[in-house]
């Protein structure tokens, strides 16, 4: 019952929509793809703001539309960030916030003071917008979100707006916000950073479809759905940090399926980490390596190869217990290996970096 499950299908001049989804309800879900790829449109569907010719939404066993029903936004448990702040410039920071709590007729599951202080606006209360910056004012934005209680909070590109600096201002607010709630999150962006340092589950779409859906780690490996977080294809390892080396400067991150050393960053121990992992950083050897500088070498099994973007390259997803890597190497190197599914191999990671 802990689910999200909207099914969609309409059309519009020049556009359609036909998506079937069964999310988690809880967590982060990132909807990715380019502009004009439906990921606004879906949004809305499901905030009540657009009603599809056919849909079926249900919140976690709640009807919300069917053939017989369709809440009105207002009698939706919900909040709504969009791209633009959009607050309202005649009232202070905390007017606006209140103006939100007031209108809120959902059950209260934190207080107005709770999301003053995840969001660090509390210095602001007094302004008016105008006497914000872009970060601030999103922020504020977001409070104003939660401030009406909402059992789900729908983020439209609540980055899209903002510059380079500003973004990586919001940023650590918005894991706070991912990492000291319960409340589930479905967050529309067209940026591959944002989805591997927020999301837990990723949905990718194109021309009003769905290409794939599922946990982020398993998603971003797949050969068959093409995201790339950098210039090239990456992975992320979910693990914690379990040692720190300071004669070295060194971290280990265990994750399910191995260790991996890391530049230290000075994170305490026992911190819930994101490791990125490019499949240029990432080897395949027969035989355990001896005397290599590489730190990371990790047994695992090829799981698929595929063809890279290169005609001389490939993609080779290799299974570290529960977790996957990509690993991108020659079609020369993959002959000389005779690589092939289920072959048992030695993985070595040059390049690994906890993401902040």
């Amino acid at each position: 019952m802990d689910r999200i499950n909207a099914h969609f299908q309409h059309q519009w001049p020049g556009f359609s929509l036909e998506v079937a989804l069964e999310l988690p309800g809880r967590g982060v879900t990132a909807i990715f793809g380019q502009s004009g790829s439906g990921k606004t449109t879906l949004l809305r569907c499901i905030a009540g703001l657009e009603r599809a010719e056919s849909g079926r939404l249900t919140f976690k066993g709640e009807v919300w539309q069917d053939e017989r029903t369709f809440l009105p936004v207002h009698q939706r448990p919900l909040g709504y960030v969009f791209q633009e702040a959009s607050l309202f410039p005649h009232l202070t920071v905390l007017g606006n916030l209140r103006y939100g709590l007031t209108r809120s007729k959902n059950t209260p599951e934190f207080s107005l003071e709770q999301a003053v202080e995840l969001l660090g606006i509390g210095h602001l209360l007094e302004r008016k917008p105008e006497r914000l910056s872009g970060g601030e004012r999103q922020r504020v934005a977001i409070a104003r979100a939660l401030a009406v209680c909402p059992r789900l909070l729908l983020m439209d590109e609540p980055l899209a707006a903002l510059d380079l600096a500003r973004k990586q201002e919001i940023l650590p607010y918005l894991e706070r916000l991912h990492d000291e709630m319960e409340l589930p999150v479905l967050y529309v962006t067209h940026s591959p950073d944002e989805v591997a340092r927020l999301a837990d589950h990723l949905v990718i779409m194109e021309n009003g479809r769905v290409l794939g859906y599922g946990p982020l780690a398993e998603t971003l490996s797949r050969l068959d759905l093409p995201l790339r977080i950098g210039q090239e294809r990456e992975t992320v390892l979910e693990g914690t940090v379990a040692e720190r080396d300071a004669r070295w400067h060194l971290a280990r991150v265990d994750f399910p399926g191995g260790s991996i050393w890391t530049r230290d960053r000075a994170i305490p121990l026992g911190r819930r980490v994101r490791v990125r992992v490019p499949s240029g950083g990432v080897s395949l050897c027969l035989t355990r390596p001896e005397e290599t500088s590489i730190l990371n070498i990790l047994p695992g099994q090829v799981e698929e190869i595929g063809d890279d973007e290169h005609p001389g390259l490939s993609l080779v997803r290799v299974r570290l217990g529960s977790a996957a890597v990509l690993a991108r190497v020659t079609k020369r190197s993959q002959a000389a290996l005779a690589l092939k599914p289920g072959q048992a191999v030695w993985v070595q990671i040059k390049s690994a970096a906890v993401m902040e």
